[in-house]
């Protein structure tokens, strides 16, 4: 059982030493086998070249003899150019009845020279060449057989032959050394291909470790390689994912652990005032009544939230489909600035608007969700009897809008944080919001492809700027 996981830990370290020594192995056998071919093809065609000069030369004297018929001198050529077991010269008459031969002794055995390779051949006036076995021995030789001939008239046939018992030792040399050369350079390739696979292997081991712990929730871990490859690249990356899921892992913890809170404060609130109205507030007219607006305001805060945190959940899942037209920006400001009128006017604040005639395309009810929820940003943090200016223009490709308040400002510490969820900051605390609105409108101008950020004087008021394509 415990040998199976080691297979397992190092099958990548196995595959890649196997297909080092597979590569490795098959370019050698193949340069091996080619230089083995290649020589022995040369020494062939090498021997088989010397065949055909000396069979010439030792022809044209044989042909002399033959016309003249001095059969003795046909022998005496024959003996002086043979050599005992390497070179063997026969010549035949035209019927392949053997005339003379370097070898007399053997050559009384053979009985029927036709059958020997060429013979037949040569006295139909063809040259044959190759290789076969000797004529009474096992060992194989290079022949040739050509015709012997005078003015177009055929006088024999000569047959010589060449053993290659000497070539075939030397060739085995050769290929044994050959041989031991592949062995030794499969070796040395396999310590280097075994340092090459571990090079690759350990760090591949290592972020899979790695990446097993991110898996089990320990975030923020840190991956060290030191590989000057794609390799430390790929750690980089690993790292900043690991650093990546650490801030979600945080931001997913004190996402629950506000909405806890944010729910928990109305449910509290409405189950004391459930429990004093049972126990005898209901009496008093004036004192239910103010229990059962309580009961009602909670319960809307209660439904606005949940409504928050669904539109939050929805676009950051990327499943909120906005249906997209063409949309007049003066028109979408006006209808904002029309919708928080009355409580303006109940804060005494004024607005000045100034937005060109511009035209955007996107969703016109989500982009007035986060115009309001912007312009509710401002209402709540201006001062009475102050002014909110709201202004659009065309930059570049893009409709910018911007909305100024002359409240307080945003204190610098807070502004990087102004857009996150349940925003803990003083000002955003103040009032009925639960910090989700400003959230909610950077998802909506972020999913129409543009983007909203904010700047800050602390005591000289707040300026969002919204950027919208055209």
């Amino acid at each position: 059982m415990g040998w199976i996981p080691h297979f397992k830990r190092n099958s990548i370290h196995t595959k890649l030493l196997a297909t080092y020594l597979l590569l490795t192995a098959l370019g050698t056998s193949l340069m091996a086998g080619y230089i083995l071919w290649s020589f022995h093809a040369y020494f062939t065609r090498t021997r088989q070249a010397d065949l055909q000069n000396w069979s010439t030369a030792i022809g044209e004297s044989v042909a002399d003899a033959l016309e003249e018929n001095n059969l003795k001198r046909v022998q005496v050529l024959v003996l002086r150019f043979g050599a005992a077991e390497t070179i063997t010269i026969r010549v035949f008459d035209t019927n392949g009845q053997l005339i003379a031969t370097s070898s007399p002794q053997e050559d009384r055995q053979v009985t029927n020279w036709l059958k020997v390779p060429g013979i037949n051949a040569a006295i139909k006036n063809r040259e044959e060449q190759g290789v076969a076995k000797g004529v009474l021995t096992n060992d194989d030789r290079l022949y040739i057989a050509k015709p012997i001939g005078r003015n177009g008239r055929l006088l024999g046939a000569l047959r010589m032959s060449v053993t290659l018992q000497q070539f075939q030792r030397q060739f085995s040399t050769i290929l044994w050394t050959v041989l031991g050369t592949l062995v030794f350079t499969l070796v040395v390739c396999t310590l280097i291909s075994e340092w090459l696979a571990r090079g690759i292997s350990r760090p591949i081991q290592t972020m899979k470790n790695f990446a097993i712990r991110l898996g089990s929730g320990h975030f923020g871990d840190k991956l060290e390689l030191r590989q000057s490859n794609e390799l430390d690249q790929l750690a980089l990356e690993l790292n900043r994912m690991s650093e990546r899921l650490a801030s979600l892992d945080q931001e997913r913890r004190a996402f629950l652990a506000n909405v806890s809170h944010e729910l928990r404060t109305p449910i509290s609130n409405v189950f004391v005032t459930v429990e004093a109205l049972r126990n005898g507030a209901a009496r008093d007219p004036k004192v239910s009544d103010r229990f059962f607006q309580n009961v009602e305001d909670e319960t809307k805060r209660l439904s606005r939230l949940i409504n928050d945190l669904l539109d939050l959940g929805r676009l950051e899942a990327g499943v909120t489909l906005l249906e997209k037209h063409n949309v007049q920006l003066n028109s979408l400001i006006s209808r904002a600035v029309r919708a928080v009128e009355s409580r303006m006017q109940n804060s005494r604040i004024s607005a000045e608007v100034n937005v060109a005639d511009l035209q955007i395309q996107g969703d016109s009810e989500r982009l007035l969700q986060a115009l309001l929820n912007v312009l509710d940003n401002a209402i709540k943090h201006s001062t009475p009897n102050s002014q909110i200016l709201i202004t659009g223009y065309k930059q570049a490709k893009q409709a910018v809008v911007t909305i100024r308040d002359q409240g307080q400002g945003i204190k610098e510490s807070d502004l990087p944080h102004i857009f996150e969820q349940f925003y803990t900051g003083d000002r955003s605390r103040q009032g009925r919001g639960v910090g989700l609105g400003l959230a909610i409108a950077k998802r909506i101008i972020e999913a129409h492809g543009g983007s909203v950020t904010a700047t800050s004087q602390f005591g000289e008021g707040a300026c969002f700027t919204i950027s919208l394509p055209l």
